[in-house]
């Protein structure tokens, strides 16, 4: 029942007030200031996520064109454009951080009997990146071409609703690969990854750990079948096949039995062919829990534009 709140007001609402100040007394966020708090910064950009600010001089001008409905929104205090910027570059990002983490705590089991697309009990994620073009001369500390900045959003999803479980930023230039060493996996969870996360001595930590990968496989990966399973081709597989790696070095590194799925799309005719180290599951699942990947696939493409104007609110 809405008792006069405003919409902004009643969404602030469901964020624990008392998880944020333990964040905040984590890193002395509000030592020595008096009038614009974390949570009001915090109450600040959330607003300008959700209205789609595009600077800081929007954010200000938005915010005090209902000045007279300000504290019923939470905030104490007019937000100006300055102090604004000075909090974002001089506060501990690692309040945010870790208050990101207790919002995605309290938002996954929300989601974890949503289907998903495959016949599957355990944790799916789906592990991807996306490159953020910028302006060189306002982003010269990220050079990703002669001309052109970029960063690139590395994040790891949980395909149980859709929720980041792991974000990173990095420069453009570093390879997708290098993120499976920040992973810690999680046993008996399904990782769903694309062609550019092929490493088998990092995917091997995988195995160690009792969780399962599903990855798109190369051409240029040499492979020696040892047994085919029969399937069905009317539903798409075309082969199921248990194989070892014959490259010495990737062999040394990743020592055990993989398998090999071939499946076509009946949508795009396109045809794929997938490596896990899941040797159980029938081979249809495993076709569709990288299916499933396509599910937030969309989420994990940032828009760019948008992206970039992120990058202002931050450093303008």
């Amino acid at each position: 029942m809405n008792l006069g709140q405003t919409v902004f007001s009643q969404l602030t609402e469901h964020f624990p007030r008392y998880e944020f100040q333990k964040c905040v007394s984590r890193y002395k966020g509000d030592y020595q200031q008096k009038s614009f708090s974390c949570w009001n910064q915090f109450l600040a950009m959330t607003f300008a996520q959700l209205t789609y600010r595009e600077s800081l001089r929007d954010i200000e001008a938005c915010l005090r064109s209902v000045g007279s409905k300000l504290y019923n929104m939470g905030f104490r205090g007019k937000v100006s454009r300055s102090t604004l910027a000075d909090a974002n570059e001089m506060r501990d990002w690692r309040i945010y951080a870790d208050f990101a983490q207790v919002l995605v705590a309290l938002a996954r089991p929300l989601y974890i009997g949503d289907p998903i697309g495959a016949d599957l009990d355990a944790g799916l994620y789906a592990l991807d990146s996306t490159t953020i073009d910028l302006c060189l001369s306002l982003f010269p500390w990220a050079p990703f071409r002669r001309h052109k900045a970029a960063v690139k959003l590395h994040t790891l999803l949980d395909l149980h609703g859709n929720i980041p479980t792991f974000i990173r930023i990095t420069h453009g230039k570093v390879p997708d690969v290098k993120m499976l060493d920040e992973i810690i996996p999680e046993p008996g969870a399904f990782y769903v990854m694309d062609r550019g996360y092929i490493d088998f001595e990092r995917l091997y930590v995988f195995t160690l750990c009792a969780a399962f990968f599903v990855v798109r496989t190369k051409k240029n990966v040499l492979l020696r079948r040892r047994y085919s399973s029969e399937v069905d081709k009317s539903t798409g597989v075309s082969s199921d096949h248990t194989v070892i790696l014959t490259a010495t070095k990737s062999a040394g590194v990743y020592p055990e039995v993989l398998r090999r799925v071939t499946y076509t799309d009946p949508d795009t005719n396109k045809r794929f062919r997938f490596l896990t180290n899941n040797l159980v599951l029938p081979a249809l699942t495993i076709a569709r829990i990288y299916k499933s990947r396509w599910q937030g696939g969309t989420l994990l493409q940032m828009d760019q534009t948008a992206s970039a104007d992120q990058g202002i609110l931050r450093l303008e």
